[in-house]
């Protein structure tokens, strides 16, 4: 997945990519991170840590293993499932054309804002409830997930932990 694919204009990629990977949606799960993060840390999400979002949440088996709570230990969690994690950084350089067009996207239309050098949410926030229908269980196993994550992360002492223990960097 070269960055050429990205470019091409939405009625010509595969259609599968373009469902999957819409701004829209993507955006919505950056913005679910974005407002439970903000919830409990009163502090904007490093932008960094957002690029974390759809490759997490998007891929199953790495979504399947993260914890079903927000107070798991997060760097017994990471010892644990390293294996898994090993092909992430890679994931998360793949997915940065789609994770960028979605934090443009929700930035564009209020979803999310700049503030402190990260993300809050927007003047037009998401709603947490909202559930578009029809829907699917891999779409609403997504959504919660990146919920999870920006509650997970909001418990962390310091971003530069999460980046590390997943093994990317800004």
């Amino acid at each position: 997945m070269s960055d050429t694919r990205w470019s091409l204009v939405w009625d010509e990629r595969p259609a599968e990519e373009a469902r999957n990977l819409n701004p829209a949606f993507c955006a919505e799960l950056i913005a679910r991170t974005v407002a439970e993060y903000h919830k409990a840390r009163k502090t904007p999400l490093s932008i960094a840590t957002a690029f974390l979002v759809l490759p997490l949440t998007l891929y199953k088996p790495t979504r399947n293993a993260l914890p079903g709570r927000a107070n798991t230990a997060f760097a017994a969690w990471i010892a644990t499932n390293n294996p898994l994690l090993a092909e992430l950084p890679g994931r998360v350089n793949r997915l940065r054309p789609v994770s960028r067009e979605a934090l443009i996207f929700s930035i564009r239309y209020g979803i999310n804002a700049l503030n402190g050098g990260g993300l809050v949410p927007g003047a037009k926030p998401i709603k947490l409830t909202a559930r578009s229908s029809p829907t699917t269980d891999d779409v609403n196993d997504a959504r919660a997930t990146a919920a999870l994550l920006g509650r997970w992360f909001g418990a962390q002492p310091r971003e530069s932990a999460i980046l590390q223990g997943f093994g990317v960097a800004p």
